[in-house]
């Protein structure tokens, strides 16, 4: 189980990427979470609190460690190919609520496929897990499509795109989803997330049947999500909260293999 869970900013797809990846570990399976977002804010929604999160170090920051996996003695010449085992032993953190964290950082670079080292890194890592390892991974991409053009979540099991009702937010979720489908991806899901009302969710529905997407469901919205924020807890501890049993809800149809 690969999945990767994108959206524009704003939209809510930490929380559906974090209630995911918590959902896989209380059904008994290792799970590592990857925040890929250059704003990254998985920590937190994982339970863990802002001077933790602060503390994290992300992958692309760690020049000693990129410089030892990409370094050919070359001036501008780098190693593209190398192992990652250790570091997701090394720097992969436990937390709060179960998964097991890395936190990839930002890169900036010009272009897509852009081989910087750091890049270089962050894909062998994402690769490892996408050919290899036998767990669950949930990986929180960056809002928007840049991350589409780095093809870094090119070959996860699913592709979840998250949106509210707000033209601005569907219209970059069919960007994506033709960027994923152009890319041979199979398994491309809509989930609308932030429904105050039937309105909203018939919005999003007529969307994407308009422009072929799949909705693998629905989160409402709840003033118990920004309630835990406000007060610096995960919202997802809160089993009341009808957007949590909604997250479980979209895992148990991840895991059920009723969906293609």
């Amino acid at each position: 189980m690969k999945i990767a869970v994108s959206g524009k900013g704003g939209v809510g797809k930490t929380l559906i990427a974090g209630g995911l990846a918590f959902f896989f570990v209380q059904k008994g399976l290792k799970t590592i979470a990857i925040d890929a977002d250059p704003s990254p804010n998985l920590a937190l929604t994982l339970g863990m609190s802002p001077d933790e999160a602060r503390l994290i170090q992300p992958i692309s920051e760690n020049a000693e460690l990129i410089e030892s996996k990409t370094k050919t003695g070359y001036s501008g010449v780098f190693r593209l190919s190398f192992t990652v085992d250790d570091i997701i032993r090394q720097y992969s953190i436990k937390t709060p609520l179960g998964p097991n964290l890395l936190v990839m950082g930002t890169v900036k670079s010009m272009g897509a496929g852009c081989t910087c080292p750091a890049n270089a890194v962050i894909r062998a890592i994402l690769r490892h897990f996408v050919d290899e390892q036998g767990c669950a991974v949930v990986v929180d991409m960056e809002a928007g499509v840049e991350h589409m053009g780095r093809g870094t979540a090119e070959r996860v099991d699913k592709m979840l795109i998250v949106a509210d009702a707000g033209l601005k937010a569907l219209e970059t979720a069919r960007h994506i989803h033709h960027l994923a489908s152009e890319a041979g991806m199979k398994r491309v899901f809509l989930i609308g997330n932030k429904i105050g009302n039937r309105v909203q969710q018939e919005a999003i529905t007529h969307f994407a049947e308009r422009n072929g997407l799949k909705v693998l469901g629905f989160v409402p919205f709840d003033p118990k999500v920004a309630e835990a924020e406000i007060d610096g807890r995960s919202p997802l501890l809160d089993k009341t909260s009808e957007a949590v049993c909604a997250i479980e809800n979209l895992g148990d149809k991840l895991t059920s293999n009723l969906i293609e």
